[in-house]
C-alpha cells in the first residue's frame, strides 16, 4: 500500500474519531470543563499563597496549565483504542484493505484538532482571569505550535497505554498514575526554587519542566535558555519512541 493510500486511511479514521466526539459531547468535558476548573482553582484559591517574583501568578500559571491540558488531551485516544480493542472493532479493520497503522495515526491526528479547541478555551478563560501575552506575535504563534506538538507527542504515549491496557478503566488509571506526578513535580504550578532542595534536581530534570519553561518563555518572555529547542527535542523523541511502540503493539495485536 502506497503513502497516498495510508494518508487517506489516516484522515478517514481521524474524521471518525472527531465525529464520535460530536455524537458523545460528554467527551468534551475533559477538554473544557476540567482545564477551566484547574485555572480557577489555582488562580483564585492557591494563587495568593504562591510567590512568583516578577510575574503575576496567573501569567506564570497559564503556560503550565495549557501544557498540562495538551498532555492530558490524549486520554481520549487511550480510552478509544482500548474500547475498540475490547469490542473487537480492530478485528473488523483487519478484513479491510487499509493501512494497518492508520487506526493509531488517525487517533493521534484527531487529538490535534481537539487540542486546538482546548487551546482556544484555555486562552479565553486565562484572559478573563487576567492573563496576557508579553511577547510579540511570532513568539506567541511559535508557543501555540509548540503546545500542539507537545500534545501530539503525548497522544502517542496514550495510544501505547490504550493498546497495552486490558480495559478503558485500566488505561485511565495507568495514564493518571504515570503522568500526574510528571506534571506536578515540575515548574508548571510553582517555581522549582520553592520546592525542597532534594526535589529540585528531579523537577529540573523533568522533561515537562523543559516544555513548560519553553512555552512560558514564548508567551511571557522569561529567559528561554535552551528550553525551546529542548522541548522540541523531547517532543520529537517521544513521538519517535512511543510512535514506534504503539504501531508495534497494534500490529502485534491484529496479527494474533
Amino acid at each position: 500500500m502506497n503513502v497516498a493510500h495510508a494518508l487517506s486511511d489516516t484522515i478517514v479514521l481521524a474524521k471518525r474519531s472527531l465525529l464520535r466526539v460530536r455524537r458523545q459531547p460528554d467527551l468534551l468535558i475533559g477538554y473544557t470543563v476540567q482545564p477551566v476548573m484547574f485555572v480557577l482553582l489555582f488562580v483564585f484559591v492557591f494563587g495568593g499563597a504562591i510567590s512568583t517574583p516578577g510575574f503575576d501568578y496567573v501569567d506564570f500559571l497559564m503556560p503550565g496549565i495549557i501544557v498540562q491540558s495538551m498532555v492530558f488531551g490524549g486520554f481520549v485516544t487511550a480510552l478509544g483504542l482500548s474500547e475498540d480493542m475490547k469490542k473487537g472493532l480492530i478485528d473488523r479493520f483487519r478484513s479491510l484493505p487499509m493501512s494497518s497503522g492508520a487506526v493509531v495515526t488517525g487517533r493521534t491526528l484527531a487529538d490535534v484538532g481537539l487540542n486546538v479547541v482546548q487551546l482556544v478555551v484555555m486562552i479565553g478563560v486565562g484572559m478573563l482571569a487576567g492573563f496576557s501575552f508579553a511577547t510579540g506575535a511570532p513568539e506567541v504563534v511559535a508557543g501555540l505550535a509548540l503546545c500542539l506538538f507537545i500534545g501530539y507527542a503525548f497522544s502517542w504515549v496514550f495510544a501505547f497505554i490504550g493498546l497495552i491496557a486490558s480495559s478503558p478503566e485500566s488505561a485511565n488509571a495507568y495514564g493518571f498514575t504515570i503522568l500526574f506526578p510528571l506534571t506536578f513535580v515540575s515548574s508548571a504550578f510553582v517555581p522549582v526554587e520553592s520546592m525542597p532542595s532534594w526535589l529540585q534536581p528531579v523537577a529540573k530534570a523533568n522533561p515537562f519542566t523543559v516544555m513548560v519553561d519553553a512555552v512560558r518563555a514564548l508567551f511571557i518572555g522569561t529567559p528561554a535558555g535552551n528550553n525551546v529547542w529542548g522541548a522540541v527535542v523531547w517532543a520529537t523523541a517521544i513521538v519517535a519512541v512511543f510512535g514506534a511502540l504503539a504501531v508495534w503493539r497494534f500490529r502485534r495485536a491484529v496479527t494474533r
